[in-house]
């Protein structure tokens, strides 16, 4: 079955830098796009990035110029890179695939940004 496994998240003071990865199985990874999604309480869920199949990149405004979304199809792995981190930042980060008409997501990486 499709599994997403979230990690690299932590606590982490303002400007500084986190990478987190997602590493999946269960599903055809190479031909497939996916997503970086956060959470912060009391807020809904919000997309921050998206990676095509074809390694096509977009972001949401707030998150420009500071992450970077990759992926390693040899690793099975899609990779967010986040630099200059604010406290706004601060959230519970998921990766998110659509496959076979269904939403899949990871149990999520918990990032928090001090001032």
């Amino acid at each position: 079955q499709v599994q997403l496994v979230e990690s690299g998240g932590g606590p982490v003071q303002a400007g500084g830098s986190l990478r987190l990865s997602c590493a999946a199985s269960g599903f055809i990874f190479s031909i497939t796009g996916l997503g970086w999604y956060r959470q912060a309480p009391g807020k809904q869920r919000e997309w921050v990035a998206g990676i095509s199949r074809g390694g096509s990149t977009n972001y949401v405004d707030s998150v420009k110029g500071r992450f970077t979304i990759s992926r390693d199809n040899a690793k099975n792995t899609v990779y967010l890179q986040m630099n200059s981190l604010k406290p706004e930042d601060t959230a519970a980060y998921y990766c998110h695939v659509l496959w076979a008409t269904r939403d899949y997501w990871g149990q999520g990486t918990q990032v928090t940004v001090s001032s």
